[in-house]
């Protein structure tokens, strides 16, 4: 009898250390609690994409991936703009999670007069040989078991990519990118929540797609940065000068179009 309730008391330890194990993460069921769900944007992101037509966003018109981060680099959303996943860039669906992680990681609330946010294009001079941060990009790997849903990388969670449970979601996925797409998003308090980052077209209509999702879910209340006007908006030059807050024009009159986004 003995040896039977204690096999009984291992089987229990082991059930309950299982689903231990296959549980959301802890730190991700609350971290998301202030920031928009999936449903928000994947409709800001879909409306902002299906109206290139009257609101230009320039590049290729392809379909896009968008991402968001809590303050802490935990991925909250991961979603995409088409019917299914592959009508997307699949390379994009990592980069848009990078481009959220950098923003954030960079990026800071208003404090000693200085506004700090930084897009991840403001970044791109800064890192070119000669700039101040060269070599940036390589500090932050993405954790690629996390970014493909297992260690195996098998394809075996593939079916949730873009999902409310995408395997991104609730994880650490980490990473520095280097051109537009990535914004810091702020609160109407000018609390800084995370960071959202969109790929899947050029960087310039990345940028110019994060922008105008970030205005959508009201979350782009920018204490200030170092790009025009004292925003976090791409300075875009014919040719970037290493060390600057500057990146290059990806064609097709989409300077215009980002140069508009912080006008006055």
């Amino acid at each position: 009898m003995r040896r039977s309730i204690t096999a009984i008391v291992s089987l229990v330890g082991l059930v309950l250390g299982s689903m231990t194990l296959n549980a959301p993460p802890a730190a991700g069921r609350d971290a998301c609690k202030d920031l928009p769900g999936h449903s928000e944007v994947k409709e800001a992101l879909e409306a902002i994409v299906d109206t290139s037509p009257d609101l230009t966003n320039a590049g290729l018109g392809n379909e896009m991936w968008a991402s968001i981060v809590n303050r802490d680099g935990i991925v909250c959303v991961v979603a995409f703009s088409g019917d299914d996943r592959n009508d997307q860039w699949p390379g994009s669906r990592v980069i848009s999670a990078q481009k959220a992680n950098t923003a954030n990681a960079f990026s800071l609330e208003a404090q000693n007069g200085f506004g700090g946010a930084l897009s991840s294009g403001n970044l791109y001079g800064t890192v070119l040989e000669q700039g101040s941060l060269y070599g940036l990009q390589f500090s932050n790997p993405v954790d690629t078991a996390i970014a493909y849903g297992g260690p195996d990388h098998d394809g075996g969670s593939a079916s949730k990519y873009g999902q409310p449970n995408d395997p991104m979601v609730g994880e650490f996925i980490g990473g520095v990118n280097v051109f537009g797409g990535g914004l810091a998003l702020y609160d109407g308090a000018g609390k800084l929540l995370g960071g959202l980052g969109v790929s899947g077209d050029t960087s310039c209509t990345d940028h110019v797609v994060a922008w105008r999702i970030r205005e959508f879910l009201d979350l782009g209340n920018v204490p200030g940065g170092v790009g025009p006007n004292g925003t976090d908006n791409l300075n875009i030059v014919p040719e970037v000068t290493p060390g600057n807050f500057e990146h290059p024009d990806c064609g097709g009159g989409v300077a215009d179009i980002i140069a508009g986004l912080s006008a006055p």
